[in-house]
């Protein structure tokens, strides 16, 4: 296993995880907005196929050349899934855009829908995928690792704009700052419904992700400057995505860096 992990982190220092060719362009600006394309490499579209017609269903990150990390609840055994790499305009046809096909989708065996516990899958890709400007892999963080109050990261997707509106086209950002776990358990919070595998973000009830955005990064940046992820979009309220004191909650990816090790070696 460490023989494993020490040569992930030399493969992620040559391409430089978490390091875009076009820096995303953060504010402190409180709304989603569109990015600056290709500046979240790592941002995937996780599409079913419909009719014939493949449509965008979750986020996702690329974590290496030739995985990508996912919620569980994006997972359904009847659908059949591709990968779409190198995106910004979902209705586009862009030159540079790369669709794959997963050859292993791996669900955490201990995922449960009815407490939202263990929300996390991996999709293994067909063939690994060439790095370039608009693909990328971001940082996974250190095991254990636990983002202080108000530590300022952002969620990205393709998600509903608003509640009950439409998909967006272009890929959106949205500054999420963390809440901690003492914050986010509280009874007029979330209560016991947050575990000590998920971080919150948000909760200002003016921003946060929605519908769409579910399997998604919560992108933090690291202090050498990197793009980490460190959450999985899981869930928020079903009445209202932007309500006060629920923010967004994810799968919190520190708390799983040794289940994706393993998947990645097993597989």
């Amino acid at each position: 296993m460490l023989k494993f992990v020490l040569l992930a982190v030399l493969v992620a220092g040559a391409y430089g995880c978490g390091l875009p060719t076009f820096s995303p362009i953060v504010t402190r600006v409180v709304g989603g907005e569109d990015v600056r394309p290709n500046s979240w490499p790592w941002q995937v579209s996780l599409q079913y196929n419909r009719g014939g017609e493949w449509r965008h269903t979750c986020g996702g990150t690329l974590i290496s050349d030739q995985w990508v990390l996912t919620a569980a609840h994006c997972i359904s055994k009847d659908k059949q899934y591709r990968v779409a790499l190198g995106k910004h305009n979902l209705v586009q046809a862009e030159e540079k855009a790369v669709f794959m096909a997963p050859a292993s989708i791996i669900v955490h065996e201990k995922w449960s829908m009815l407490f939202i516990q263990n929300d996390i899958a991996l999709i293994k890709l067909e063939a690994p995928v060439t790095f370039t400007d608009t693909v990328m892999a971001a940082c996974i963080p250190n095991a254990g690792f636990l983002l202080a109050q108000d530590t300022p990261c952002y969620v990205t997707g393709w998600g509903r704009l608003s509640t009950g509106g439409p998909i967006a086209e272009n890929l959106q950002q949205a500054l999420l700052p963390v809440v901690d776990h003492a914050t986010c358990t509280k009874p007029d919070w979330w209560g016991f419904m947050v575990r000590d595998t998920m971080v919150c973000a948000g909760g200002d009830g003016v921003v946060s992700g929605c519908n769409g955005d579910s399997g998604g990064p919560l992108n933090c940046q690291n202090v050498d400057g990197a793009w980490e992820v460190h959450g999985i979009v899981s869930f928020g309220l079903g009445l209202s995505c932007n309500y006060p004191k629920k923010p967004t909650v994810f799968t919190q990816v520190s708390s799983y860096v040794d289940w994706i090790s393993s998947k990645m070696v097993a597989y």
